[in-house]
């Protein structure tokens, strides 16, 4: 049995071309005209500043940090008082973009790959159109493109015109998701949030590199998969290749025995895989190619509102609950 980076040779099926303008248009009014309805003002959720403002005094309370009190107005009004901040929002957003030849899998009408760019797509205008700047790199057999973080639509048109001119990859060996990570270390030294976009189907030796990320940057892992990749359902004997080292052969999915066992490894490399996301203290976002984008995009962001209540209940009454801390 190969490796479940498996693609059956008819699976795949490509949608007709768009331009880089056509696509940002139509998810422009499809996903982002949603999303502007239902994060109502949550836009913050998304991604978190790298410094802080001063927005106000008050009187110190109890559980307040002291760290915060202004010394200076203490002693004038003879009462402790705090400062408060606010997030400085506008800071970098980095895409670091797996386009290795897994990624060119799907199932239905929609590979991984177009799920990928379209991702990038409402993410980065949504950045962008509040002041951010954006910037990528991209990784196919190694890390061989890198794109400065800029503002604007057309930095973001360009984007996806790298993208979308991109052939598909060839197989050239498996996938080292960690020589990505270690480039972007390397590059993006200002504090960022950065998303990892890859369905994580790699040789071992990334999680290390991820954790060192996570303490430095604001680090979401954006995880793609495909519903055949978790199960297979009983379509007879087809063929089978690993999408990253060509090897193919025939598989009987009539055998229930094998469809069991398929399933079996790939619960188990879900656990295991989900298990690494969070020790390396990472986010996580995943997208199947059969989701709806701006319902993952909200998914995410109440995962990210939950946190925030959780680190905030965590600060104003010291240790968290045993349950409540593993479940953060």
């Amino acid at each position: 049995m190969p490796r479940l980076k498996v693609v059956p040779q008819t699976a795949a099926i490509s949608k007709p071309a768009e331009s880089a303008d056509q696509l940002l248009r139509r998810l422009e009014w499809t996903v982002l005209r949603r999303l502007d309805g239902l994060l109502q003002g949550d836009y913050r959720t998304l991604m978190r500043g790298a410094g802080m403002d001063l927005a106000d005094l008050r009187e110190y309370q109890y559980h307040d940090d002291v760290r915060h009190i202004d010394w200076n107005v203490t002693a004038r009004l003879q009462q402790p008082h705090v400062r408060v901040f606010t997030e400085d929002r506008e800071m970098s957003a980095w895409f670091l973009l797996d386009l290795s030849p897994s990624m060119d899998f799907g199932s239905g009408e929609r590979r991984k790959r177009h799920v990928l760019t379209e991702f990038v797509a409402v993410l980065a205008r949504l950045l962008t159109r509040h002041g951010n700047r954006v910037g990528a790199l991209l990784y196919g057999a190694g890390v061989d493109t890198a794109l400065p973080a800029r503002g604007g639509r057309q930095h973001v048109l360009g984007l996806l015109h790298t993208l979308q001119a991109r052939p598909e990859a060839v197989s050239a060996g498996p996938t080292r998701l960690h020589e990505l990570l270690q480039s972007a270390a390397n590059l993006v030294r200002r504090r960022s949030t950065l998303f990892v976009v890859s369905d994580f189907i790699t040789d071992a030796g990334w999680e290390k590199p991820l954790g060192l990320l996570a303490q430095r940057h604001e680090v979401v892992a954006v995880r793609l998969l495909d519903p055949l990749e978790l199960e297979l359902p009983d379509l007879g004997l087809i063929p089978i290749t690993d999408a990253e080292t060509g090897e193919q052969l025939l598989v009987d999915t009539h055998d229930a025995g094998f469809r069991r066992r398929f399933a079996r490894i790939a619960a188990q490399r879900e656990a295991e895989l989900r298990q690494s996301l969070g020790q390396a203290g990472v986010d996580t976002l995943e997208l199947s190619t059969d989701d709806d984008l701006a319902s993952a995009v909200l998914r995410f962001t109440d995962l990210r509102k939950q946190r925030s209540r959780l680190s905030g209940a965590h600060g104003a009454g010291g240790r968290l609950p045993a349950h409540l801390a593993r479940a953060s």
